[in-house]
């Protein structure tokens, strides 16, 4: 499984059809309308190298002078913002830019996280399980949401062993559930 430039937090959301997350606004820094971006790119500064980045799904333009990185983190200046109460107000923004402006993947099993939401979940008999809802990262892995035909929605560890099988162009995942997921096979079986 190999994610291109993009980490999965905030990257793979339902809701913003043709646009990827690639950071958002975390606090102001001083007093000169600077802020922390929490960027979900793999290299930091690269959530503006894909054009111009904007304020919402489709809304406006954000320009970005960057001043500096650490881990996942980046210091900006953002243009018309020249106070930490203009900074203050971009609080919680998140940063989107379209789908389309992201380079191609190149390898079979390469793929974007925001590619899979919306994708069938089947189990490794075939069996329909639910839908890609979101993936998630809440610092110990990814987690792929999965909305189940029952109402129910279900988090599953993003990894080989729980997802062996990726088939963007199929449009499906296949899914092995942990036996302590609620709402797996077994439990159902139990039940009867």
């Amino acid at each position: 499984m190999v994610r291109k430039n993009l980490p999965s937090e905030g990257a793979a959301e339902p809701g913003a059809p043709g646009w990827v997350c690639v950071g958002v606004v975390t606090k102001p820094k001083g007093v000169r309308g600077e802020v922390h971006i929490k960027s979900f790119t793999a290299a930091p500064t690269d959530f503006v190298a894909y054009g111009p980045v904007h304020r919402g799904p489709d809304g406006p333009v954000v320009a970005f002078e960057l001043r500096g990185s650490q881990r996942d983190m980046v210091t900006a200046r953002v243009a018309g913002v020249a106070d930490r109460n203009g900074a203050e107000a971009l609080r919680g923004a998140k940063l989107y830019v379209p789908r389309a402006a992201l380079p191609e993947v190149m390898e079979d099993d390469e793929y974007y996280l925001t590619d899979l939401v919306g994708l069938a979940v089947e189990l490794v008999d075939g069996t329909v399980w639910g839908t890609v809802h979101a993936l998630h990262n809440f610092g110990a892995g990814d987690i792929l949401e999965v909305a189940r035909a029952e109402g129910e929605t279900v988090m599953l560890p993003f990894t080989r062993e729980t997802v062996p099988v990726v088939d963007i162009p199929g449009g499906r995942l296949v899914v092995e559930p942990p036996e302590e997921v609620p709402g797996d096979v077994s439990e159902t079986d139990d039940a009867e």
